[in-house]
């Protein structure tokens, strides 16, 4: 036991000692990883039980891992006046789960995850409509070729385009909308604060969609469950602790790892195997949030000078 406990001490100086630029990309390669699991053990569960019942669960055992951190506080974290946007922020978020986990459970990994980059396009247009952020024609030009590489991916007028696909588009637009308010509520509250009710009304607006669909399930399946809840909150984990420790635009390219990790969980296991328009039209969304991030990072520092275009 001591030798573990000092085994630890020495990894933790180890990684003290790393730049934080190499923290940040290690954590966001390690949510990449977490992320794509929980992806496919949801698949996986989703053959049993209805995508509902395993979103509330997976929220459950979510708030569980959190309930520490609350309580070690002793609930302090909690202190807010602005619960009714927090609220807001968890119905639209339970929405956007609830669709997305529909969508694994009839859709392809790889296609279902190509499709979860059109987020940050959505962010672009709300923060324009919403945030009141300034016209950018980079910022229009790199949302049109989001929208390409989307059209590549679904193919409309040459193939039907299933309802999986439309779900996660529409989650998609739904996690922009969430990612606006937690911008305004960011302006007031802590991140531990945003995390905190995250989980609890997660948790709580999930309940009556699992009860509608409720089906029984043995304890084999409640270990997947509890699988679910553990990997998705250490990708949670990792993913906002790598936003702490560098910039997000040095990031981004790590995260077109998830499309690879879950286009291998789903040959492996599933035998999914993702078209060319797929990987194309992933890697066109990719590029547009990329270079999004990138100009806005420019923007931000003063490069960009507002006396000249921003093309």
């Amino acid at each position: 036991m001591t030798n573990y406990i000092s085994g630890l001490r020495r990894l933790s100086a180890h990684w003290s000692l790393q730049t934080p630029a190499l923290r940040g990309i290690v954590l966001m390669c390690l949510s990449t990883v977490a992320f794509s699991i929980m992806h496919g053990l949801v698949r996986f569960v989703s053959e049993v039980l209805p995508p509902f019942q395993i979103a509330f669960f997976r929220n459950i055992f979510g708030l569980a891992f959190l309930l520490p951190l609350l309580m070690r506080s002793r609930f302090a974290m909690l202190r807010t006046k602005r619960i009714g946007l927090h609220a807001l922020r968890g119905v639209i978020n339970i929405a956007a789960m609830l669709m997305f986990f529909t969508a694994l459970s009839i859709s392809p990994l790889a296609k279902v995850t190509a499709l979860s980059f059109t987020a940050p396009i959505f962010m672009a247009i709300l923060s324009v409509l919403i945030l009141g952020e300034r016209f950018r024609i980079y910022r229009w030009l790199a949302i049109l070729m989001g929208f390409a590489g989307m059209l590549i991916i679904l193919r409309p007028g040459l193939v039907a385009i299933d309802t999986g696909a439309l779900l996660v588009t529409g989650a998609a637009a739904l996690w922009a909308v969430a990612m606006v308010l937690i911008k305004i509520l960011s302006r007031t509250e802590s991140s531990v604060t945003i995390v905190a009710y995250m989980g609890i009304f997660l948790g709580v607006f999930s309940i009556v969609p699992a009860l509608w669909v409720w089906q029984p399930f043995g304890i084999q399946t409640l270990g997947w469950m509890v699988l679910i809840g553990l990997f998705g909150s250490i990708a949670q984990m990792s993913l906002s602790q790598s936003l702490k420790e560098t910039d997000p635009t040095a990031l981004m390219p790590f995260d077109f790892l998830k499309l690879i990790w879950t286009a291998l969980i789903g040959v492996w296991f599933f035998a999914e195997i993702p078209d060319i328009y797929t990987w194309l039209g992933a890697a066109v969304i990719f590029s547009s949030g990329l270079f999004i991030a990138l100009r806005e990072r420019q923007a931000k520092r003063g490069i960009l000078s507002d006396n000249r275009p921003l093309a």
